[in-house]
């Protein structure tokens, strides 16, 4: 199979000619139909998350179609479209998965980074993590939804009932779960970076009542504020916009450092928390009601060969919809 392959973090990734994979138990063999870039794969392609696999196939928003199963596995049906995310695999033992945060599985393995991902024809991938992908969407306007907005919704499930609710960085998880948010009736307030006019009218396209600059106040008190930008400086002015007992919710898997703050930001009763990963359950809610919705997704194709150019044009911050990969 053709497969696109990091050597090692820092350096760029190398076309090969691999096996196709054979699943082992637990296992199913789909074939990749599109794979959308995450800012999450640059990370680890920059090494900003330590100890991937080596080498690695990246890639954690696969949308892929069953083609063979493993030892002990009798579901999916042959030809069945299904989405695999970043969250691979857990031991399904601990602490953790018995009590539902299986999001927090110390053994837990990530589909592109501890296990081979979607930068590929074909990949193998554990049964119990295939989630069902809604019809009516096409494998390009599919493949975001299994990272950027199945984060989303983790984080916008962490804000509980706000009702004003600020987002920071208005890259595709904000763009897919400011579309949530007006569908349950939130006001939303989007923050962009300074003097990015485009993006601020993308926002209030969206439905956003106001979008101005990370750097300024919002117009009125914030119920809560979701960080989907990895830049640690935007705490302090998130915490200084939510009102008392509001809450500021880290969507992002790595961040700058956050500065020193005075207490007072944080008192009243503020909450600063973060979002690791996702659940199975997360995927499944927010799988179902994104045709509900509906949440519009779009996304530029790129053939699996040109990953480097498309992950550089998703860096440079070009592409309002992100780029997918496409076998």
């Amino acid at each position: 199979m053709r497969a696109m392959v990091l050597d090692a973090p820092g350096q760029p990734l190398r076309p090969a000619e691999l096996p196709r994979p054979e699943p082992g138990p637990g296992q199913v063999l789909l074939r990749v139909r599109a794979c959308a870039i995450c800012r999450t794969d640059l990370h680890i392609l920059d090494g900003e998350l330590p100890d991937p696999k080596l080498p690695l196939i990246p890639g954690h928003q696969i949308v892929a179609e069953f083609d063979e199963a493993g030892p002990g596995v009798d579901t999916p049906s042959a030809g069945q479209r299904v989405g695999v995310p970043w969250l691979g695999w857990t031991d399904g033992t601990c602490r953790y998965c018995l009590s539902g945060r299986e999001n927090l599985c110390p053994n837990a393995r990530f589909t592109g980074y501890g296990l081979d991902g979607g930068y590929a024809e074909w990949t193998v991938a554990d049964a119990r993590f295939c989630l069902p992908v809604p019809e009516g969407y096409p494998d390009l306007e599919a493949a975001p939804l299994l990272c950027a907005g199945l984060i989303g919704w983790r984080c916008l499930k962490m804000t509980g009932e706000a009702e004003r609710l600020g987002i920071y960085g208005f890259g595709t998880a904000a763009r897919l779960i400011a579309q949530v948010a007006r569908h349950q009736g939130r006001r939303v307030f989007a923050f962009t970076r300074p003097g990015d006019e485009e993006t601020q009218r993308s926002a209030l396209d969206l439905g956003a009542e106001w979008a101005g600059a990370s750097t300024e106040p919002p117009p009125e008190e914030l119920d809560a504020a979701i960080l989907f930008a990895a830049v640690g400086e935007l705490v302090p002015a998130a915490l200084r916009a939510v009102a008392p007992g509001g809450t500021v919710v880290c969507g992002e898997i790595h961040m700058s450092d956050i500065p020193s703050f005075p207490y007072k930001l944080l008192w009243g009763e503020r909450v600063l928390r973060s979002v690791a990963n996702l659940t199975r359950q997360d995927g499944l809610e927010f799988l179902e009601l994104a045709p509900r919705v509906p949440v519009r997704s779009s996304g530029t194709a790129f053939p699996l060969e040109e990953a480097n150019r498309a992950i550089e044009w998703v860096r440079s911050g070009a592409g309002r919809g992100g780029a997918v990969l496409v076998p």
